[in-house]
């Protein structure tokens, strides 16, 4: 039996199988809105068979969105619009089909171009074409690259951050979401506290680790209590800033145990700096090893991410208790179908929606 596609729990909450689609911004938002391009992205991937999709970095506030064409949740208009897209991808997913949501808050790296406009920081030239900057907010005024130097918070404007959460994860309840997850990772605003390198902060919520771990954890406990006890909860984070005297896998495990401390199901374990000049020795599985890391020494449910694209080296990963469950990204985008490929080359099984079934046995067989 494959391992890949074998059943896993996480928390309360059960996947059909391993394989999850990784959050991917999609950068076509509207007001933070959710637009048609959701609605046909969600689809394909809701019936693509894999045991979790995850919903895009979605924002708990306007000022929170990387972009202007970033997806929310923090008013009415984002979730009734969330909520279309969603009761779509439900009706065409596969039985079982899990699906979650990764809320962000962008810190110093909101007010941006979209990534095909050059992801710089918005001027006043772009108003006609992308419209309005915005003043972005992290835990020091420092910038990020090029970027304008953001506003330092706070402590009361960092409650109403902490609130914005909570609302946007009550929303998600309300959209019967299974899964919510908080984006500790890439750079963003909970990233930005927790990394040396962007916290310089005099105050409880900076200087040492513990310090700097103090108020996204806090944010993190309202969210686990603001979510019933049928949903599960985790985070994303970053295991290696590949850069000197940032975050390193010690740092992910310490952390990793103080979110199990306060109910995480489980983590997704990536990596990336706040360091606008990284460079990250990008390759296949290069991440895999940091997952390993903290499940082997937490216990906690593990997921990994990164340069995965072949299903032997997905069922390589969680047949040797590298990870418990691997996420797809590209590799979904290049291919919705990738499950369907996978449980072929495998030789397991996997939904095919009925319409569709006539295509099973036709991956890699051209001659058929």
């Amino acid at each position: 039996m494959s391992a890949l596609f074998s059943p896993v729990q996480i928390g309360p909450i059960s996947l059909g199988n391993r394989i999850a689609v990784s959050p991917m911004c999609q950068y076509v938002a509207q007001g933070g809105q959710a637009t048609d391009w959701h609605l046909q992205h969600l689809a394909q991937l809701a019936m693509s068979g894999a045991g979790l999709v995850m919903l895009e970095a979605t924002a708990v506030e306007p000022r929170g969105r990387i972009t202007h064409g970033c997806l929310g949740l923090y008013s009415a208009e984002t979730e009734s619009a969330l909520e279309r897209v969603l009761r779509v991808a439900r009706s065409m997913a596969a039985p079982g089909t899990r699906f979650g949501i990764q809320l962000n808050h962008a810190g110093r790296k909101a007010s941006s171009r979209v990534p095909w406009l050059g992801g710089q920081h918005l001027s006043s030239g772009d108003v006609a074409t992308e419209g309005e900057p915005w003043q972005a907010v992290a835990p020091s005024a420092l910038p990020f690259g090029q970027f304008p130097a953001p506003a330092a918070l706070e402590p009361g404007e960092m409650e109403g951050i902490a609130r914005s959460f909570v609302a946007s994860a009550q929303a998600a309840v309300r959209l019967g979401f299974d899964l919510v997850e908080l984006h500790c990772a890439h750079g963003y605003l909970m990233h930005q506290f927790l990394s040396p390198l962007s916290n310089q902060r005099a105050d409880n919520f900076g200087g040492s680790s513990s310090a700097r771990q103090h108020w996204p954890l806090r944010v993190a406990e309202r969210i686990r209590a603001a979510l019933p006890a049928s949903m599960a909860f985790g985070a994303r984070i970053s295991a290696n800033e590949w850069t000197e005297g940032g975050l390193d896998v010690d740092h992910a495990v310490d952390f990793t145990r103080l979110l199990q401390s306060i109910g995480a199901d489980y983590v997704c374990v990536s990596s990336g700096s706040v360091d606008a000049g990284t460079r990250i020795p990008f390759s296949p599985g290069f991440q895999v090893p940091f997952a390993s890391r903290v499940r082997r020494e937490t216990g906690i449910v593990t997921r990994t991410v990164g340069a995965l694209t072949e299903p032997s080296q997905a069922e390589d990963i969680i047949a040797s208790g590298q990870a418990d469950v691997v996420a797809l990204a590209r590799a979904f985008l290049a291919d919705p179908r990738w499950v369907w490929r996978a449980a072929e080359e495998l030789g397991a099984s996997t939904f095919y929606p009925p319409p569709y079934e006539r295509a099973k046995g036709l991956r890699g067989s051209p001659d058929r």
